[in-house]
């Protein structure tokens, strides 16, 4: 599997995944660099699909992903997973914004899709 390495190391990168990961969820929608909210991506994914499945497995993988943060599990699980319950993937959108003006990455909005 491919990824990015986000010029981190693996630790930081998985824990600076896991809280991008988190504010998604909460809030709905994030503000950050392109490439960070294409990895990003996969993991909200991969958080509604574990709670599409609603099974304890799944509650604890997604439980130990989020560092056993329970109110982004139960949110996942009782909210967001029965609006996507006819939805087979795609429940993330990035829209793309302006140039960051201190190093020129490229800013977007990485936010849930409402059906």
């Amino acid at each position: 599997m491919a990824y990015r390495k986000l010029g981190r190391t693996n630790k930081h990168r998985r824990s600076m995944l896991a809280n991008l990961t988190k504010d998604v969820i909460m809030n709905g929608k994030i503000e950050t660099t392109e490439t960070r909210a294409k990895e990003v991506r996969k993991f909200v994914d991969k958080m509604i699909s574990y709670g599409k499945d609603g099974s304890l497995v799944a509650r604890r993988k997604a439980l130990a992903f989020v560092h056993n943060d329970n109110e982004v599990v139960k949110k996942v699980f009782n909210d967001l997973a029965p609006c996507y319950a006819n939805r087979n993937g795609g429940y993330t959108r990035i829209l793309k914004l302006t140039e960051r003006r201190g190093d020129d990455a490229l800013m977007v909005i990485l936010e849930l899709v409402e059906d």
